[in-house]
């Protein structure tokens, strides 16, 4: 196991720390996942968005790395690890769709890695701090109320599947 240094927060720069946060789409049957955050959540309460969350230490810091100091696959461990706890699901084939930054209310910046896997197994299992869930198509997509941009994303993986280029991201409506 690696040692846990102790910070040095005399050479901590404030601006350049972010959270860093992975989503996945996760695809089954040519259809995507989607839920609904619970009224509580302080970001996009209400809001239809992807399964995901924020990257901790311990994601990392308790494995063996590879190599001296560092540690690979870790957005892809998180990832599973986040789909796991908000929805019950087993995971495989994480791939890179997009990135993102925002700025979350309480001026915190965010760094979200934008994914999708397909599915592996388990039976949707909501965590409280999502309400609902749906298997949905690109198309049906159109009717839900999503975090801005998450649309688009899907929209994006769509043609991924359909083996057309994505492009990069860019608002469709």
């Amino acid at each position: 196991m690696t040692e846990i240094r102790t910070p040095d927060l005399s050479k901590f720069d404030p601006r350049k720390a972010h959270y860093i946060i992975s989503t996945v789409a996760i695809i089954k049957d040519g259809r995507f996942l989607i839920t609904k955050r619970a009224p509580h959540e302080k970001v996009f309460p209400n809001k239809w968005t992807l399964p995901g969350g924020k990257l901790e230490m311990d994601d990392y810091i308790h494995m063996p790395t590879d190599g001296k100091y560092q540690w690979y696959n870790i957005m892809e461990h998180s990832l599973r690890r986040e789909s796991l706890e908000e929805v019950g699901l087993d995971i495989k084939n994480i791939r890179y769709l997009t990135s993102l930054v925002f700025i979350r209310p309480d001026g915190i910046p965010v760094v979200v890695l934008s994914m999708y896997a397909d599915y592996v197994g388990g039976e949707v299992q909501l965590s409280e701090d999502m309400t609902e869930f749906a298997w949905v198509t690109a198309e049906d997509a159109k009717n839900y109320d999503f975090i801005e941009g998450i649309y688009e994303e899907l929209v994006m993986l769509d043609r991924i599947l359909k083996d057309e280029n994505p492009g990069e991201w860019k608002k469709e409506i």
